[in-house]
């Protein structure tokens, strides 16, 4: 059952709050959904957008303005939360790197985790049918984007699933979680001591078995504080060009990590999408 907590009215349609039972994460799970005005009139292709650390489904919803040029271009946008809530898991709160709010996309296999941090499964099956039996929406024209945690979430989901989607681009993304601390930590705790099983959830691993059949756009702050030690574009960057993976990676002197570098560049990721997408 889909409850709808708020909707307002939003550059002529319709921003709105919604949640449901989960199957998959095993509790409640509330998304944000933005529905242009064409879907008056018509099924409309839709953009997921992925969150980073500490945020929830409110977070790009209200930071990004995203909302303006997505009603232009007939784009649906959904903003799922960054992870279950209120799981009552012991160490899932009161740690902004890891439990909720930090759910690196993935479907956790360890105990007590993956009894409800099931969020690749989520994002990918239950979330998409729930969408499409409640809204006018095309599901199977998708696209992903995502900033930091979030930009992880949306290279590793295209990269594992790019039948699904069919464009893909990211703000200052996690890009090789296996070698920074933040990805360290979760994947030890969702995935297991055992190294072997993280590649599969690393962009800069996947995208050596599995290019996705289109441009990736990434956006980078040369400000961002967590530039060298957590992000590590360079790393993604050279394993495109072993694979031939085409990439367009661009670089922004003096900005950083936060949703005031996120705005600044959001216009041109919708309109990366809009392209990839024919709506443009």
């Amino acid at each position: 059952m889909l409850e709808t907590l708020s909707e307002q009215r939003c550059h002529g349609g319709v921003q709105g709050i919604y949640r449901h039972r989960s199957q998959a994460c095993g509790g409640d799970m509330r998304f944000a959904l933005f529905l242009p005005p064409q879907a008056k009139v018509r099924s409309c292709a839709l953009l997921y957008f992925l969150a980073g650390l500490t945020c929830n489904e409110e977070t790009a919803t209200i930071k990004t303005g995203a909302q303006r040029l997505a009603a232009q271009f007939g784009l649906a946008l959904v903003m799922p939360d960054t992870s279950p809530r209120a799981t009552g898991i012991a160490g899932a709160t009161g740690d902004w790197e890891l439990g909720e709010g930090a759910g690196f996309y993935l479907d956790a296999t360890q105990e007590p985790w993956s009894a409800h941090f099931r969020m690749e499964e989520y994002l990918t099956l239950e979330l998409p049918a729930l969408l499409a039996a409640n809204f006018p929406l095309d599901v199977a024209r998708s696209g992903l984007c995502g900033h930091s945690m979030g930009g992880h979430g949306a290279l590793t989901l295209a990269l594992r699933h790019p039948q699904q989607y069919q464009s893909v681009s990211a703000l200052a993304p996690i890009v090789a979680p296996s070698r920074v601390p933040w990805g360290r930590k979760a994947f030890t705790a969702y995935l297991g001591p055992d190294e072997a099983g993280w590649s599969a959830h690393d962009a800069c691993a996947l995208v050596a078995r599995q290019r996705f059949p289109g441009t990736i756009l990434i956006d980078q702050g040369e400000a961002d504080a967590y530039l060298a030690e957590q992000l590590r574009p360079e790393l993604f960057e050279q394993a495109c060009a072993a694979t031939g993976q085409p990439l367009l990676l661009r670089r922004h002197a003096g900005y950083d990590h936060s949703y005031y570098f996120v705005t600044s560049f959001t216009d041109d990721h919708l309109r990366h999408h809009a392209m990839a997408l024919n709506l443009l």
